[in-house]
């Protein structure tokens, strides 16, 4: 289950970052497309901490930077090879990804502030209540990285290229969406981690290694 939830938490990140360059409207709101995908990588890490453990945890978020910075390397390379005379999709594909650069750049930088940080709460609290309350820890560090998270998301990625009022409008939407994610998401962290110890019989340390 452990490697699963570790390719799951990577394809995501790597997805998010791609949708991320398109705005969609959802009730007079204004969010990146990216912002369901994105937020459920942190269900997933609470997951993996709650099972196998903090360091576990750790070692998934290492894991999804150095991903994500392999793919911002992989795109720019892709973006400067020359088109084949058969190919007429070069504008198109360069406004994609080449937008998704400047996402990427942005998702590296919140991604690793709040992404450690919902660690760090989520087992502070575990250390606190043991087994007990995971939907405290669950909602709790998930609500206060994201908003870190969206903060600093929001301002790099869309600084310059929106209106102040549309940006700042930006974060308290999305933010507010994720926090209604982070709610309805709480009866699948329960039945994740279910499924993921009863498919582990190992030690978090040993499964981490694994």
């Amino acid at each position: 289950m452990f490697i699963y939830l570790n390719a799951l938490f990577v394809g995501l990140l790597v997805i998010s970052n791609v949708l991320g360059v398109k705005l969609f409207a959802a009730g007079g709101f204004v969010l990146p497309a990216a912002v369901i995908a994105y937020v459920v990588t942190y269900l997933i890490t609470d997951v993996i901490g709650e099972v196998f453990g903090k360091d576990a945890a750790r070692k998934t978020v290492q894991a999804g930077f150095i991903t994500q910075v392999l793919a911002m390397i992989f795109i720019l390379i892709a973006i400067q090879l020359p088109a084949a005379s058969v190919f007429d999709g070069q504008v198109e594909f360069e406004a994609v990804l080449g937008g998704s650069f400047r996402v990427m750049l942005a998702s590296l930088v919140s991604y690793l502030a709040s992404q450690n940080l919902d660690v760090s709460i989520f087992h502070s609290l575990k250390l606190k209540h043991g087994q007990q309350k995971l939907w405290l820890r669950n909602n709790l560090s998930t609500m206060t990285s994201q908003l870190i998270d969206t903060i600093l998301f929001i301002s790099i990625a869309f600084w310059g290229t929106v209106p102040f009022g549309v940006l700042i409008g930006m974060i308290g939407s999305q933010y507010l969406f994720k926090v209604i994610i982070a709610l309805i998401d709480t009866p699948i962290a329960y039945l994740l981690v279910k499924l993921a110890g009863k498919s582990s019989h190992k030690k978090p340390a040993e499964t981490a290694a694994s």
